[in-house]
């Protein structure tokens, strides 16, 4: 998901995906514990993803107070 993607989303979509992004961060981590995932990289993309999702969040609520 691209920076102006993020820019975009509203306050409610925001926090939607940043609830489906942990679940699927959660889903993957398991999956990997069990066995080997496919692509490793993507735990550490989709934590980053999380992150800059928290950080637009934050900005946006600070923005309207």
């Amino acid at each position: 998901m691209k920076a102006t993607e993020i820019k975009g989303l509203s306050v409610a979509e925001l926090k939607e995906k940043i609830g489906s992004e942990k679940e699927a961060l959660r889903k993957m981590q398991f999956a990997h514990q069990i066995s080997s995932v496919e692509n490793p990289m993507k735990l550490k993309e989709t934590r980053k993803l999380i992150a800059r999702l928290n950080t637009e969040l934050t900005a946006k609520q600070n923005a309207t107070k």
